[in-house]
């Protein structure tokens, strides 16, 4: 761990540097909505605790977004007071797509998971390059690792670009993330008794480069379902490493490395798409700071998910879940 802490603090090191550059660049060119260094940290903290714990970031973002004023569909106006537009009307789409703070805000929030994914890469460096040898065949093991990564992450990249659209439009609302906080609930504690009842069947002696072909390729399936907000991508790869015959440790490392790339890919995709109009809301200095704090709290929360989930399994995080459900529609109510 000395490595991977040292290989930590050099990153943390240039992320600092690099947001002092970028803060310094945007003098010439300020942003147009300010995003203040504690709302920055705020939404850092809240992305990357919850990403990889079983308890979904959207329900959490939800209410960060909206407690810091970020939620405002109205269109954003420049400093001469024309209109800005991240998509400028065309004969095909008269209406345009507006900037608006809310369009900068959702996609802050998943380009900043870099930060939360360089803190995996930290913790599992070992893993990956393991997978990177394999690869080069040279590791059996590690090329099993590889393949089923890729298998569980397959899945879930092809329905979440055919559906993106569709997802966002009809499914991002307070009731669906919370029916869905209140449904995950209950699959874990169902989880959590199908695997106390079944721990005398090797779980302790899989490895998650054991599992099938037919097994990883499940995994994947069943990670389609948390792209419903609310729902969590680490509980629909926790669960299913269970039903798999991975322990609880084990289902949790193979849950933060096949979020490599399905949080990379999220993150470039959100960032081909409206990345530019981000910055020119929130500006670049944000975006740094955002990412530092998500990958700092973010390996804190990976620790954290392994040790407890070793020791008491998913009933704790199901009833937080329940919890939050509650806090959700109250704070829709009013």
């Amino acid at each position: 761990m000395h490595f991977s802490f040292r290989s930590f603090c050099r990153g943390v090191i240039l992320c600092a540097a690099l947001c002092s550059a970028a803060r310094g660049a945007e003098t010439a060119k300020p942003p147009v909505a300010e995003l203040s260094a504690g709302d920055a940290v705020v939404l850092g903290v809240v992305e990357g605790v919850t990403e990889f714990l079983p308890i979904s970031s959207t329900g959490h973002l939800i209410i960060a977004n909206q407690w810091l004023g970020l939620e405002s569909d109205k269109q954003l106006t420049g400093k001469d007071d024309q209109p800005l537009w991240h998509k400028p009307p065309t004969k095909e789409k008269p209406e345009g797509v507006p900037l608006t703070l809310k369009l900068a805000a959702d996609t802050y929030t998943v380009v900043i998971q870099v930060g939360a994914i360089m803190a995996v890469v930290t913790l599992y460096w070992r893993q990956i390059l393991l997978m990177l040898i394999g690869l080069m065949g040279r590791s059996s093991p590690g090329f099993r690792l590889l393949r089923n990564v890729m298998l569980a992450f397959f899945p879930v990249a092809i329905v979440g670009l055919l559906l993106h659209d569709l997802i966002d439009k009809y499914f991002f609302s307070i009731w669906v993330v919370a029916a869905a906080q209140v449904a995950g609930a209950g699959l874990m504690l169902w989880a959590e008794r199908w695997r106390r009842m079944n721990s005398g069947i090797g779980f302790s002696k899989n490895e998650p480069s054991d599992l099938t072909v037919a097994k990883a390729l499940g995994i994947g399936f069943s990670q389609c379902v948390a792209l419903i907000p609310g729902t969590s991508r680490s509980m629909m790869t926790i669960v299913p490493g269970y039903l798999a015959g991975l322990s609880p440790a084990k289902a949790a490392e193979f849950s933060f490395l096949v979020g490599l790339p399905v949080l990379g890919g999220a993150a470039v995709y959100k960032g081909f798409r409206s990345g530019p109009a981000m910055i020119e809301v929130f500006g670049w200095s944000s975006v740094l700071l955002g990412s530092l704090v998500a990958a700092v709290t973010a390996l804190a929360a990976v620790k954290f998910l392994v040790h407890f989930i070793s020791r008491h399994g998913l009933a704790g995080f199901a009833y937080y879940r329940l919890g939050l459900a509650v806090v959700l529609i109250v704070f829709s109510l009013f």
